[in-house]
């Protein structure tokens, strides 16, 4: 996008339907005095846009405050911008719903057509709901407001109003006094005017749109600055004369206009026009219904998709960021901000949802000031394209500004401030129970997984048994010199709840025995290695710890190959826990016979773990100078379509990895039994894991598992990490959806 792009994208987020739903509210709590709040809340807003433009010019990416909050801030600052800013725009929305619904309201009853009351339900609220409902089923079907289109809206919106400026200001000119609409000025003094300015506030907090574009803007270091300026300079002076030709322009009889706008609430505008020219009230709310619903696109796209970005960040559950399969848009969390959006526009009333938005805003911009002084301390490596002057006090000044806007408040609207108050005690009960520890969790995943990217590899093998130690030692060492990696020989000794861990030291001495021959074959083989002993409470917690302390990428365990159900109930804690450390993981089911490993078996199957086996072949292969043979099993039954398909999918896989490999197809009248019969001649079945919760792979029904205890020969599972919801949300979604519809972001 170009500058001019960039601009109206801010100038159309801001002349939006709060300069159409709310002025005559507003003119109503400040009088003509509605000109000093519009004119300070520019101020106000310009001081905030100021960091906007020195962040956005050097952080390109999108996101916008949640981001630049995460960066500056301590974790917990960065989830509740999320949290808050997730609020502040589905709450914004119902806003804009409720002003869709009185606008939609009086063009029906201008026909003859009334919408019946539902109980409490007001035909206005009844609308709201309808049409947040039909812009979140826009936004699940991936049509938002965009490019040129959206240009042209704004630029629709821009020249309604300059109509209504124009007619007014000829009709206030045309009166012989035409100050006496505006005497007294401040009817409700600086309490009103303050009161007025946070009412009001949300119209000014566009601009912020424009750094959420960031990465399709050209040259943002530039034009971010100069478009948020820019956006600020166009509207500021649209929204004073609007208030002018509003208030002076009207005629009330033996009302005063601030009291005839209050009175027409958000149809103030429409009140005002009519008596401009005939069709005149038909413009305005076209206008209005044009922004309203330019506004709740928006706005359903922006809070739907903070809340996508906490689901990705793994601060939400997972399923918000599923995208949908065809639509590819993350239709639970547009479903979710739905919720919140019809809950407030139907439950309240508009100015206290106007309210709530607003604090939501005050408080959100508060916390990107604070970042910016922080980041600019923090950060003075950023190339930074614009710098705000007279740093920090500009900053500071904004700071308090937005502070007492937001605290003054509470004169206007206590139910806005309860309703604020408990979303963000409730979402810091969420971190702190909840997202502190996903977000840790998700951390240690990115950070392993960019080790592995810059190849760094550590692989960790679990010795407990003489018996499997060569085995998993063998395939530690395939790996280690396939990516240059070194071995870490772990034995934990499990100490008994209740006991110090101190009182199992002296039995160190005798597993010693164990590392001799891991380590002389890490010798042989020229690998780096080295030797741990760790006491714990829990085997698997102890391993898992000791892969998070020494950052290993691949953790190597073994198995026994037909558990008993106790054997069974230790090894699915063991797998269980695994899930929590971000690595990978091989898992030895049996121990390699005494001629070694010549033929490898892989089982196909589309899922990331064996994917996995298909990287991990090619090491153990070299190692053991062995034959690669990928089977593909069928059913009776599957069509000739179906298996080309997936045959050709084996060839692309198989030249993805480089593999030196055979391709078995087999007809069988299960695949069970199939790779029974190919496993025959096998040294080694290589598989993809098992995925699941302890309860899944204690109970469910399992090919891996029946494969696994089946087979003569030893089966080595590797599994990638993943991270999983919990066990009764993966059952109900399996149940529910048969396991297919999303996609992971």
């Amino acid at each position: 996008m170009t500058l001019a792009d960039a601009t109206l994208i801010g100038v159309g987020a801001m002349i939006g339907a709060g300069i159409f739903v709310l002025i005559g509210i507003a003119a109503g709590v400040a009088g003509p005095a509605l000109l000093v709040a519009f004119l300070l809340n520019g101020l106000v807003a310009l001081l905030t846009a100021m960091s906007y433009a020195e962040l956005g010019s050097c952080f390109h990416d999108a996101g916008g405050g949640y981001l630049w909050v995460k960066e500056g801030l301590p974790k917990w600052n960065g989830f509740l911008s999320g949290w808050m800013s997730w609020f502040a725009h589905a709450v914004a929305c119902s806003l804009y719903a409720i002003g869709f619904g009185a606008y939609f309201e009086f063009v029906i009853n201008e026909f003859g057509f009334v919408v019946p009351h539902w109980g409490f339900l007001s035909p206005q609220k009844v609308l709201a709901a309808v049409v947040a409902m039909v812009f979140a089923y826009i936004n699940f079907r991936g049509a938002s407001e965009t490019g040129k289109v959206g240009n042209f809206v704004t630029i629709a919106k821009i020249v309604i109003l300059a109509i209504f400026v124009g007619f007014g200001l000829s009709l206030m000119f045309g009166k012989s006094d035409w100050t006496a609409p505006f005497t007294p000025f401040m009817t409700n003094g600086w309490g009103g005017v303050f009161k007025a300015m946070g009412l009001t506030f949300i119209a000014f907090q566009g601009f912020e749109v424009i750094a959420q574009s960031s990465e399709e803007i050209q040259n943002p270091q530039k034009n971010i600055p100069r478009a948020t300026f820019l956006s600020l300079l166009i509207v500021v002076p649209i929204y004073l004369l609007v208030a002018v030709a509003a208030l002076g322009s009207v005629n009330p009889g033996t009302m005063t206009p601030w009291d005839y706008l209050a009175k027409n609430k958000e149809l103030a505008l429409v009140a005002v026009a009519r008596h401009f020219f005939y069709g005149g009230g038909v413009m305005i709310l076209v206008g209005g219904l044009i922004s309203t619903m330019s506004a709740l696109n928006a706005t359903v796209y922006s809070s739907s998709r903070v809340a996508f970005a906490l689901g990705r960040d793994r601060n939400f559950p997972g399923f918000f960021s599923r995208v949908h399969h065809r639509n590819f848009t993350p239709h639970w969390a547009i479903l979710i901000s739905l919720v919140i959006i019809v809950l407030m526009a139907v439950s309240l009333p508009i100015e206290d949802v106007a309210s709530a938005a607003d604090i939501m805003f005050l408080l959100l911009f508060l916390q990107v000031n604070i970042a910016m002084i922080r980041l600019r301390k923090k950060r003075p490596d950023l190339d930074r394209g614009f710098l705000v002057p007279l740093f920090p006090w500009i900053t500071v000044i904004g700071i308090v500004l937005l502070l007492f806007l937001a605290v003054y408040m509470l004169n206007y609207s206590l139910v806005a401030w309860i309703v604020t108050g408990v979303w963000i005690a409730i979402g810091l009960v969420v971190y702190r129970f909840y997202a502190s520890g996903r977000e840790i969790e998700h951390v240690r995943k990115v950070r392993a997984l960019e080790r592995i990217e810059k190849k760094e590899y550590s692989i960790m093998v679990s010795i407990s048994s003489p018996r499997t130690v060569g085995s998993l030692t063998q395939i530690a060492l395939s790996m280690a010199k396939k990516h240059q990696a070194k071995i870490i020989f772990l034995h934990v000794i499990e100490v008994e709840e209740g006991q110090k861990l101190a009182s199992r030291r002296d039995v160190t001495e005798e597993v010693r025995a164990l590392f001799e021959k891991a380590e002389e074959l890490a010798d042989n083989a020229g690998i780096s290695h080295r030797s741990l002993i760790k006491l714990s409470h829990r085997i698997s917690q102890g391993i898992v710890d000791t892969a998070l302390e020494e950052e290993c990428n691949f953790i190597v365990i073994g198995r026994l190959k037909k558990p008993n159900f106790l054997d069974r109930i230790f090894s699915t804690l063991i797998y269980n826990v695994l899930q929590k450390s971000p690595s990978e993981a091989a898992i030895l089911h049996g121990e390699f016979p005494p001629g070694g490993v010549r033929n490898i078996l892989i089982p196909y199957g589309s899922n990331i773990h064996t994917r996995l086996a298909l990287e991990v072949a090619p090491a153990l292969a070299e190692f053991f100078r062995a034959k690669i043979q990928i089977a593909v099993v069928f059913e009776y039954g599957v069509s000739k379509p179906e298996r080309d398909a997936m045959i050709h999918e084996i060839q692309d896989r198989v030249e993805e990895y480089s593999l030196d490999a055979d391709i078995a197809v087999v007809k069988e009248r299960d695949v069970l039994q199939g790779i029974l019969r190919l496993s025959r001649k096998a040294d080694l079945v290589l598989m993809g894991g098992r995925t699941g919760g302890h309860v899944e792979l204690l109970f469910a029904e399992s090919l891996t598992r029946d494969i696994t205890e089946q087979v003569v020969c030893p089966v080595l599972w590797v599994k990638e990490y993943e991270e999983h919801e919990p066990f009764w949300r993966s059952l109900l979604w399996s149940r529910s959806h048969g396991g297919k519809g999303d996609q992971d972001e």
